[in-house]
């Protein structure tokens, strides 16, 4: 293992001003996005939106750091032939894969999930790291709930995290470690904050049973949020000051960078919140972004799978990657936002 270089990358996926781009979506989950702008899930499709991201100069030369690519993305070849992780090189961006298998039931905890994919994982890491992969992302789901979650999701979780980013580190390549406490629900933000907390230290706990480095991973956690059906909502500075006292409590300062998930947050909110974290300063590490929905949807509404509509598409993307760079230096504004616009 190269922590040295695992370092060197994973400080670069963090850098101040720049961000991940998530674009790593399912086979279904990009089939409703594409649903709802009335264009057909087909392969060509698929490859020329995401093609138009990467070739957006303005976003991905000097917002972007980092691309987490879909299986089925980083074996594609742009419309010229160019291979997609080239055009991501050649904005200076880094590419990465999501490896795991998704979230499915897990026995004897209804409602509660397991993340699957371990099987089988060095060897397609070695096949992703020779298809140009630099990292890669692990994506667990915690669910709050009446009675849940339970100990067995947290900790079955927590493990398999801790192996799936082992195994990376083995192979020179830097995993993204994704514990998400899902907003869905009526619970209140302190019932995430307890939630969050438990869940990171658990994580923690089970990364250094399995002798990962910490200097050569990225966390990507959700934000401390009260559920979407919860009849009290937060401002986003207690988002930002209860969300900055957990990763405080939690996540060792030898953590490079810290970068968050979006979870069904709209766009605005998504950045105002990570401004308002980074206005607060004082902690160890770089927090920046790793945002699917909540850097995509403007520009797939824009793109509606029309060619005309490809200038268009890449403006959008520009101005929602600029206004997160701008919130991981803690400079972003609501005039800046609606003078961009």
């Amino acid at each position: 293992m190269d922590l040295a270089g695992l370092n060197k990358v994973a400080n670069a996926m963090t850098q101040p001003g720049k961000g991940i781009l998530a674009a790593d979506e399912s086979g279904g989950t990009i089939k409703k996005r594409f649903d709802a702008i009335g264009v057909e899930s087909t392969e060509e499709n698929r490859r020329d939106y995401r093609e138009l991201l990467f070739r957006s100069k303005a976003a991905m030369h000097h917002r972007i750091s980092g691309v987490i690519l879909f299986d089925e993305t980083i074996r594609q070849n742009a419309a010229d032939g160019t291979p997609l992780v080239k055009l991501i090189e050649a904005a200076g961006s880094i590419p990465g894969i999501k490896v795991d298998k998704g979230a499915k039931p897990l026995p004897f905890c209804p409602g509660e999930t397991i993340t699957e994919g371990l099987d089988g994982l060095r060897d397609r890491l070695i096949e992703y790291r020779n298809l140009g992969a630099k990292f890669c992302k692990w994506r667990a789901v915690i669910h709050i709930g009446d009675g849940i979650p339970s100990y067995d999701a947290i900790n079955s979780n927590a493990h398999a995290l801790a192996r799936y980013a082992a195994l990376c580190q083995e192979q020179d390549l830097v995993p993204i470690v994704e514990p998400e406490v899902l907003m869905d629900g009526d619970h209140t933000i302190e019932r995430c904050e307890a939630v969050t907390t438990w869940t990171l230290k658990t994580v923690f706990q089970e990364l250094y049973y399995a002798k990962v480095k910490l200097e050569g991973m990225v966390l990507k956690p959700n934000m401390t949020l009260p559920g979407t059906d919860c009849a009290t909502q937060a401002s986003d500075q207690e988002i930002a000051e209860r969300t900055i006292r957990v990763l405080k409590d939690c996540v060792p300062s030898a953590v490079p960078g810290i970068a968050f998930l979006s979870g069904g947050q709209s766009d605005v909110e998504a950045t105002a919140r990570l401004d308002a974290m980074n206005r607060i300063g004082g902690f160890p590490w770089h927090l920046t972004f790793s945002y699917g929905r909540a850097l995509q949807h403007a520009p797939q509404v824009a793109w509606a799978g029309k060619k005309d509509n490809v200038a268009a598409a890449e403006a959008a993307f520009a101005h929602r990657a600029e206004m997160n760079g701008l919130a991981t230096l803690g400079e972003w504004t609501p005039e800046i936002e609606k003078k961009a616009a």
